[in-house]
């Protein structure tokens, strides 16, 4: 089984797929995730065994294949750098059986959703904060740089940094990465191509786009085109 078909949700810290899971070559992603089978088993290898799971927490940069895959599966993509990513990175080490011992301990794939941060806009107390998370899906066309931000709501870059991982989780940076995959997915989706969605998100080009998709989720920008985008 190859396939992959589904449906996919993109926000910022969190990529989220449900749907028929194929076999993926050796691949390593920065994000950690996590991967249920709702029904049945897949099998996963490491660099020296593989086993048959239910679950899994694979941790970030970990090379991995899926030699089996699963017809109905939850696949959960957590930015490595968020609150959530961390405290899942450090249920797990390099071992195959050691990913399955921290999937098993996560209950199952509706206990695992019911944790996730809430797709509704963020809810942040700081004025500076939430003046920032307004403006940025509009800065989305051009390079979005944190002394322009911090200039916006009156801050020095050090306080803004360290207020914006406190309330939202997750540093600038990786916000605003995960906001142009968000938009470049919604693009793809809807019909654009890989070239036109890099571009109406922000990236510099295809190639740019690509580079960031393979790096945090092992995948190329075509299994994008491969799943339907859901609320």
């Amino acid at each position: 089984m190859s396939i992959w078909s589904g449906a996919m949700t993109v926000r910022p810290g969190l990529l989220v797929y449900a749907g028929t899971a194929g076999t993926a070559a050796r691949h390593a992603h920065h994000s950690v995730q996590v991967f249920f089978a709702r029904q049945g088993e897949f099998v996963l290898a490491d660099s020296e065994a593989r086993l048959a799971c239910r679950a899994v927490v694979i941790p970030p940069d970990v090379p991995h294949e899926v030699v089996q895959g699963v017809e109905n599966a939850l696949m959960v993509h957590v930015d490595s750098e968020s609150t959530q990513g961390r405290e899942l990175s450090s249920r797990s080490s390099h071992s195959v059986r050691s990913w399955a011992q921290a999937g098993a301990a996560l209950g199952s794939p509706e206990d695992f959703l019911s944790l996730l941060p809430p797709s509704r806009e963020l809810e942040v107390s700081h004025p500076a904060v939430a003046s920032t998370l307004r403006s940025l899906p509009d800065r989305l066309d051009g390079p979005i740089r944190l002394p322009d931000l911090a200039q916006a709501v009156g801050l020095s870059e050090s306080r803004l940094a360290h207020l914006f991982r406190d309330e939202v989780g997750l540093p600038v940076r990786p916000y605003v990465q995960w906001l142009r995959l968000h938009r470049a997915a919604d693009l793809l989706t809807e019909g654009a191509s890989v070239t036109d969605a890099a571009h109406g998100a922000g990236f510099a080009d295809g190639a740019h786009f690509s580079r960031i998709c393979k790096r945090m989720f092992g995948i190329s920008p075509s299994k994008f085109e491969q799943v339907r985008s859901s609320p």
